[in-house]
Parts: C-alpha cells; structure tokens; sequence
C-alpha cells in the first residue's frame, strides 16, 4: 500500500491527476493521521474530516487534469476564514460564527484542487511567537518539550508532523518564519502587495502577509504563486549575486547564539563555494529598531482589538493592547517604516541577498505563556526571534530556510532576505541551500 503522508505537495497532485490514488483517499490517510498524532502536537483548533472527505469525492467529481494541487490536504490558520467555518483568532472575545466565504487566499487554494482539513491552532490575536491559548497549544514536533513557535504554530507543526503536506501563514512580525524555523520548514513572507492580506483590521498598518509553509522549496515555489495568482517562475540557477553574511541581532542587547550563528556562516560558505559574492556585512539597523518594532507590534494589536470585549482576552493581551493604544496614531503615519526603507535600502544597493540566522536562540519551553505576564512574554519573544521584525516593517520579502540541527536535534535555519520583486531570486538561493545541505522534511513521530 502507498503511503501518501509524508509526500509533497507536488508529489500528491501529480498522483492525483494520473487517477494513482482518489483524493478520498490521500484525505483520508492524513485525516486518520491526525487523529493519531494531534493530541501530542496541538496542531489543530478544529478538524473539517466530514466535510473534508465531501469536499474531496466533490473534486474527484470534475476533470482533475488542470489542478496543481489536486487532491493535497491543506491546513489554514484561525486568522483566515473558511466559509462555514468559525473563525476564532485564538481568542474567545471573537465572534462564534461561522464564515460566510473563503478568504480570497483560502479560496486561490481551493481552486487548485486544494481540500482544507483543518483551521490550525495560534496565540490570541496572532500577538505572540509562542502558539498556546484557550484552543490548545501548539508543540514542535521535533520536540515537544518546545513551542512550535508563533503565530503560524499550529500551521507549523501541521506540516513538520506530515499532518499536511502544505500550510497556509501569515507574518505580521516573524510569524511564519519563526515557527518554520523551529519547525525544519521552508516558507517566504512575500514582498507587501505580491500575495492579498485582509488580515484583521488593516494587516497590522501593512505589514502583515500570507505566506505558504511547506517541507521543500519548490512546493512553497507553487503554492506562493497560486496565492499571488501568477505563474510559477521555473527554477533557475542563480546567477553570480552579492551576498552578505550578519549574525548580529537587528535589536540592541540580544545576542544571536552559537548554534545559529554557526549555522548563517556555514550556508554562506556553501554559497560562496557555489559561485556567490559572499561578503560579512551588517545591516545599518538603527538604534531606534527596538522601540519602532514593539511600537507597530502594540499598535497593531490595539486595532485587532478595538472591537472585541476585553473581559474576554488574556491578560497579557489586554495589556499589549493598552500599550499600544498610545502608539497607534504615529504608527499610522509611517514614518519610521520609510526612514528604516531609506536606510537598509541603501545597504541592499551593494547586496542581492542578506543571508542571517533565522532565530537568535532555540524556541522557550511549551508552556501556559498565555497565563504568564506581558514583560515575560515580550521579552522571551525578542530575546528569540530579533530577525525578523525589520523586514515587515520595511514591507520587504524574507523567507526561512532549515539549515542543520541544534545541539538538542531540533531543527536550525537561516533567514534570506531581499529588495520588493526578489521572492524568486530567494527561492532560487533557498534552492541551492535544498540541494547542497538536504535536510529531513519531517519529524520522526511515526
């Protein structure tokens, strides 16, 4: 018997199309092994089987021969609606009703021959790096004495546990790349505009983006283009490109440790032995980094949550709601995002690509981090993940890429990063990185 969990994405569709295999079936087989697995992983807030299986017979139905997903299970985060489906945020303050149409990404997906399984699992409101709530909490499951990290952690775990070949995203200020990374996945936060948003009440003043989770860079390839509604651009052997090599932390005082910092110069190194300009080089961060950042993290918080009865949020919420109320005003003017543009742009006129660690340090324990306070949370979140926040406040594309492992055996990552338009061009590099360091697409959960 063929096992399809564990397959890729493009792998699936293909079998699909060719009649191998009925998308009933490779439904089903992840379905059965989510319900094994989950109670251990906390992907899920809610699993679709029934209307998954009909979702499926629906397809197999009609002419398969055009779809590039055909068949593949796919997983969403509780930020984007599903239509018939309760779209819950993490947070019991949000309305319990289902929706009443797809999110034009969910949607993008479906057309493809997608089948959605499940709304995966994210801290309230999407605020934090760690994924636990009042729905469940979100393990790696490489290591489940650890978060899977956050917002997108249920997305995450979904597809490190082969629950899913591919998961949908988002990151306002690292929340794809931050689970990827703990997680051994690959994913790309597009470029702003490339891929809609329509998340929460304005994407977080812009920054906010959707983005694909997936285990090998040619199925975060395909679903970002089915998301952005292009074509997949083929991949290439990049030509020679000027990259910089940094391993220090963007925010002042946060220090990137070994594990990840050994891991940046070692993919540099492969990269230049490929043929690449590799120069160590750091980014012009401004000292004011650190206060723009937590101002437009807040901020951004305090608008999702301007509609919402604040009796049913968790403290540490409320509070991060209340800090940024006095921001939201000069955030909107933007300012400081295009003073950052112009100073990092000028860094990116000598550099295609930067290439940096992921993370500064492994992911905190899984743990209530709902229940712990504000300062607590705020800081274990910075003190982990410093590398990402410039580049949704510059509206760039980023992407994580796993790269070896931690000392423990969970999995380690570089973050790439480019100029607005350069999604492909880091998919290209990512690729190089796939083919000279493999790495294993899935945790060995059985």
């Amino acid at each position: 018997m063929t096992t399809w969990a564990g397959r890729t994405a493009i792998e699936i569709a293909a079998a699909v199309r060719e009649k191998r295999v009925t998308p009933r079936e490779v439904v089903a087989e992840h379905l059965a092994r989510i319900e094994r697995l989950d109670g251990r992983v906390g992907a899920f807030r809610t699993v679709r089987a029934e209307a998954a299986l009909a979702e499926a017979d629906e397809l197999a139905a009609g002419d398969l021969g055009g779809l590039p997903l055909a068949g593949v299970p796919v997983a969403v985060k509780d930020n984007l609606a599903v239509r018939g489906e309760r779209t819950r945020n993490g947070s019991a303050a949000t309305p319990d009703t289902p929706a009443d149409e797809d999110h034009v990404t969910v949607a993008r997906l479906r057309a493809a021959g997608a089948v959605v399984v499940g709304l995966t699992n994210v801290p309230e409101l999407c605020v934090f790096g760690t994924t636990e709530g009042v729905y469940g909490t979100a393990r790696n499951p490489w290591d489940p004495s650890r978060t899977a990290g956050g917002s997108s952690g249920g997305s995450a775990a979904a597809v490190a546990a082969a629950m899913v070949p591919v998961a949908l995203g988002n990151d306002g200020m690292g929340s794809l790349r931050i689970p990827a990374a703990n997680c051994g996945l690959v994913t790309l936060k597009p470029g702003h505009g490339v891929v809609p948003a329509g998340i929460g009440h304005g994407d977080w003043f812009g920054m906010s983006e959707n983005g694909p989770l997936a285990t090998t860079v040619e199925d975060a390839r395909l679903v970002l283009a089915l998301l952005a509604d292009v074509e997949p651009a083929p991949a290439a052997e990049p030509a020679a490109l000027g990259i910089a090599v940094s391993v220090r932390s963007p925010m002042a005082g946060v220090r990137v440790t070994r594990p990840y910092a050994d891991a940046a110069r070692e993919a540099a190194a492969l990269l230049a032995e490929a043929g690449h300009r590799v120069r160590t080089a750091n980014p012009p961060y401004p000292l004011s980094l650190s206060l723009a950042s937590l101002a437009h993290w807040t901020a951004g918080t305090a608008v999702d949550a301007e509609d919402l009865d604040p009796r049913g949020l968790a403290r540490r919420t409320r509070v991060h709601a209340a800090v940024g109320r006095r921001f939201v005003a000069g955030v909107r003017k933007g300012e400081s995002r295009e003073r950052l543009r112009g100073r990092l742009g000028a860094f990116f006129a000598e550099y295609d690509v930067l290439l940096t660690p992921a993370l500064a340090r492994r992911a905190p324990a899984s743990a209530d981090w709902h229940e712990r306070g504000w300062l607590r949370n705020v800081l274990a979140n910075t003190n982990y993940s410093p590398m990402t926040p410039p580049w949704n406040l510059t509206g760039w594309p980023a992407m994580s890429v796993p790269f070896g492992r931690l000392p423990g055996g969970a999995p380690c990552a570089v973050q790439l990063v480019g100029l607005p338009g350069s999604e492909a061009t880091l998919l290209d590099v990512a690729g190089q990185l796939e083919v000279l360091h493999p790495w294993r697409r899935t945790a060995p959960l059985g």
